[in-house]
C-alpha cells in the first residue's frame, strides 16, 4: 500500500500532468467548491479504471514512454487499467489549490487522478507538489533519514520497526 499527499492546482493542465510540464490548457475554476470536490472524489474511490500518464515509467519496445516523447516519437495512450484507491480525502481547498491525502494500491498514478478530477470538475488540473508518505511498511515519518544520519547505526535503528526488511 502507498500513501501520498498531493497538492493540485485547478485551471491549468500540463503535458506531464505535473508542474514540470508545459501548460497545454487553461480553464476557469472559480465555480469549483469544497463540497463539489469532495463529491467528485467519491467517484475515484474503490476499484477504478485509470489511464496511465504518457510521462511515466511505462515502456514501449523496451523504452520509457517519456523518453520516446522527448525524442519526438508519437506514442499511443496505454489502455485504462484497474487500480484501487482505499482512501481519498480532501485536506485543504483554497482555489486554485487543493490538497489530497491518498491511500492506494500498486499501479496507481496520482497525476492521472488529479488530471481526471480537474476534468470531472469541468476545469483542468495538474499536480503542483507530490510527497509519498508511505510505501509498504515504510513511512516517511518513521524511516526517512536526514543526510547527516546516513550511517549504519542510524539506518539499522530506522529499520528496527520493520523486522522483515532486516531478514
Amino acid at each position: 500500500m502507498w500513501k501520498y499527499v498531493a497538492v493540485g492546482q485547478l485551471g491549468k493542465a500540463t503535458d506531464t500532468l505535473d508542474a514540470t510540464g508545459s501548460v497545454v490548457m487553461e480553464k476557469d475554476f472559480e465555480h469549483v467548491t469544497w463540497l463539489e470536490v469532495e463529491e467528485k472524489l467519491k467517484t475515484f474511490t474503490g476499484d477504478i479504471m485509470q489511464v496511465p500518464p504518457f510521462y511515466s515509467a511505462l515502456k514501449k519496445d523496451g523504452q520509457r514512454l517519456s523518453v520516446l516523447l522527448k525524442k519526438g516519437h508519437k506514442v499511443e495512450a496505454k489502455p485504462a487499467r484497474a487500480v484501487t484507491v482505499y482512501n481519498l480525502t480532501l485536506q485543504e481547498f483554497t482555489a486554485p489549490l487543493f490538497t489530497l491525502d491518498i491511500e492506494c494500491g500498486g499501479g496507481f498514478y496520482v497525476r492521472s487522478l488529479v488530471d481526471d478530477l480537474g476534468k470531472a470538475l469541468s476545469s483542468c488540473a495538474h499536480v503542483k507538489e507530490l510527497t509519498r508518505t508511505k510505501q509498504g511498511q515504510f513511512t516517511l515519518e518513521e524511516h526517512a533519514l536526514q543526510e547527516e544520519q546516513w550511517s549504519l547505526e542510524h539506518i539499522l535503528r530506522a529499520l528496527q520497526p520493520c523486522p522483515e526488511a532486516l531478514s
